[in-house]
């Protein structure tokens, strides 16, 4: 059953570091259509069981009572969230809800596979932009990171995005040595030259063997001396909660992004929290600890028990990830359960 609706006047999302939260990121699978290989290994993860993924009925009532309570933008992702029958059914509800500010803003994190055929009727339903992955520009590299042969299809989806107005396209890659980490100049190059955005991210520690080593990482320095070698970078002012912080390229307008969650943390702005597909809220990627809203929605609590389960979450979450303490330890979940 439903309870008062929350609404204007309702204190904001608050945690006891005083930061306000607006954005919740909600994993609608934990499925894949790719097998990166620092997000899951070649024969996969154990699915999450059916019965336990939350509805999308039990995902916009959640996502109703979040938007009340004064969040403005809600992520899709997954696994790969367009592997979910109805997405676009997801997107319609949600781009639907109104809240203090108006309705959310809904954007995506994809592989990008789905989107020529999904990008425009993801448009007509109220979905942004799009956040699409794209780690490198060689088949065979893409071929031996994802197991899959899949770039063209990737590329497609970029220019599905782009042509059904998803904009701005931004496109994420995790830099690994040997890897791709000499590939930091090309990529710019093709975003730029297309009007997408580049956004590099550190690699982090949330792969399921537990085998992230900080001493490989590559890192916001190394990147930016790369990139520094081909263009002039501008810094943006006012960043604010953003994770990515941005450079304007050969005096803009295009820009390029490193989101260093390693080795510049950004946790003192964070204002995101996470839903995963199986209905648990995490007040930060690499918490330890869930919240089982899915438990509290099926049993019937009302909008009021819903309002106190996110304070709750949000009371608990800590001033930073801690990635840098010894006493660290990865989450239990690999990233493709958690959602990005």
């Amino acid at each position: 059953m439903s309870g008062p609706r929350s609404g204007a006047g309702r204190p904001p999302l608050v945690d006891r570091f005083g930061r306000v939260h607006r954005d919740l990121r909600i994993s609608l699978t934990d499925r894949c259509s790719l097998r990166c290989t620092y997000c899951m290994p070649a024969e996969g993860v154990p699915w999450l069981p059916g019965p336990t993924m939350l509805t999308t009925d039990e995902i916009v009532r959640i996502a109703r009572v979040a938007v009340g309570l004064g969040i403005t933008e809600i992520r899709l992702t997954g696994g790969e969230p367009l592997l979910r029958p109805d997405a676009v059914e997801v997107v319609r509800r949600l781009a639907a809800l109104d809240g203090p500010d108006g309705p959310p803003e809904v954007s995506l994190t994809t592989n990008g596979l789905r989107l020529p055929a999904l990008a425009a009727p993801l448009r007509e339903a109220g979905l942004a932009r799009v956040n699409v992955s794209l780690d490198t520009l060689r088949r065979e590299t893409f071929r031996t990171l994802t197991r899959r042969d899949r770039l063209e299809a990737t590329l497609a989806g970029i220019a599905a995005a782009d042509a059904a107005g998803l904009h701005p396209v931004k496109l994420n890659a995790v830099v690994m040595r040997g890897v791709n980490d000499d590939e930091v100049v090309d990529l710019v190059r093709f975003a730029v030259e297309r009007g997408y955005q580049m956004r590099f991210i550190e690699q982090m520690p949330l792969d399921p063997g537990h085998t992230w080593d900080r001493r490989a990482m590559v890192t916001q320095a190394e990147i930016l001396e790369r990139l520094r070698a081909a263009f002039t970078l501008t810094e943006v002012p006012g960043r604010g909660s953003a994770p990515a912080e941005l450079w304007h390229v050969d005096g803009g307008p295009a820009t390029v992004g490193v989101i260093a969650s390693v080795t510049a943390p950004f946790c003192g702005a964070c204002d995101r929290v996470r839903l995963t597909a199986d209905g648990q809220l995490r007040a930060c990627l690499f918490a330890r600890a869930e919240t089982d809203l899915r438990s509290l929605v099926r049993e019937g609590a009302d909008d009021a028990a819903l309002e106190a389960a996110f304070r709750a979450c949000l009371a608990a979450k800590k001033a930073g990830h801690d990635i840098d303490d010894p006493a660290f330890l990865q989450p239990d979940r690999p990233m493709s359960a958690i959602g990005g």
